[in-house]
């Protein structure tokens, strides 16, 4: 079976699981009809699936991951340290752990075709990524209570599924909504820290960090890079043979720009 064939058989399947859009018309041109996938998947209440269909779902998943280009630590050159800046996009990365900025329901973006870190990671992921992290979630509202929600700075490990990195670490950031205070401040420093120590104790020697908080969170970018940066060299300097390779992952030009600056 072709990638497109695939791509058919996988619009008309999730098309048939939803029971609002199961008679949406599917164009003929492929890139509409990733986007219909695509926003089928977002929109996908955690559950179950039929096997054959979440096969054929990631056979596609992984050719589509390989035709955009897989990324190793070989080909990230190092910035300082065991520290590496890239630019691109952090579900390309094989690494033990990738960070998704994710937030406090801890199921993914649900908006369609958003372009968020959350809807990517969970988009080439799979909906096995939304599945656990429903299962976790519901382990801890039967244990917290049924208004439970994730708090910030504390971290939820995941595999990664369809993606080239081993593991997702979920991370919600600080909420700017007014003037930056200490307090926030510390809680993003307290996102770096705490996802490096559940590195450290689940053995993933290679981590990427999105740039957490710093998107609809608000979180001033300058700012937030120079706190990742002196906190990730803080607890490399206290845990000197933890990690193998930590990445600042970042997308934009201005965001590129900031890190440099701060490395040079």
């Amino acid at each position: 079976m072709t990638q497109d064939q695939r791509l058919t058989e996988l619009v008309e399947a999730f098309k048939a699981d939803s029971v609002r859009y199961k008679d949406l018309e599917t164009p003929k041109d492929l890139g509409s009809r990733r986007r219909i996938l695509r926003s089928l998947m977002n929109i996908r209440m955690p559950r179950k699936l039929d096997a054959s269909v979440l096969e054929m779902q990631d056979t596609y998943l992984k050719e589509r991951i390989r035709e955009n280009g897989i990324v190793g630590l070989e080909d990230i050159p190092l910035t300082e340290g065991v520290i590496s800046l890239w630019q691109g996009d952090i579900t390309r990365l094989q690494v033990d752990a990738i960070v998704n900025a994710a937030n406090s329901q801890m199921l993914g973006c649900f908006v369609p075709m958003h372009t968020c870190i959350d809807n990517c990671i969970h988009t080439f992921a799979g909906v096995q990524l939304r599945a656990e992290c429903d299962r976790q979630m519901k382990q801890l509202k039967a244990r917290f209570g049924p208004d439970y929600e994730q708090p910030t700075a504390v971290p939820m490990l995941t595999d990664g599924y369809n993606l080239p990195a081993k593991k997702v670490v979920h991370i919600v950031g600080p909420i700017v909504s007014g003037p930056l205070t200490p307090a926030l401040e510390k809680d993003l420093a307290d996102c770096y820290t705490n996802t490096l120590n559940l590195c450290k104790e689940n053995g993933l020697r290679s981590v990427a960090f999105c740039c957490i908080s710093t998107g609809v969170f608000h979180f001033p970018p300058q700012r937030a890079a120079e706190i990742a940066v002196r906190t990730v060299r803080s607890w490399l300097s206290e845990h000197p043979d933890a990690m193998d390779r930590v990445i600042f992952n970042v997308f934009s030009d201005k965001d590129r720009s900031i890190y440099e600056h701060i490395f040079r």
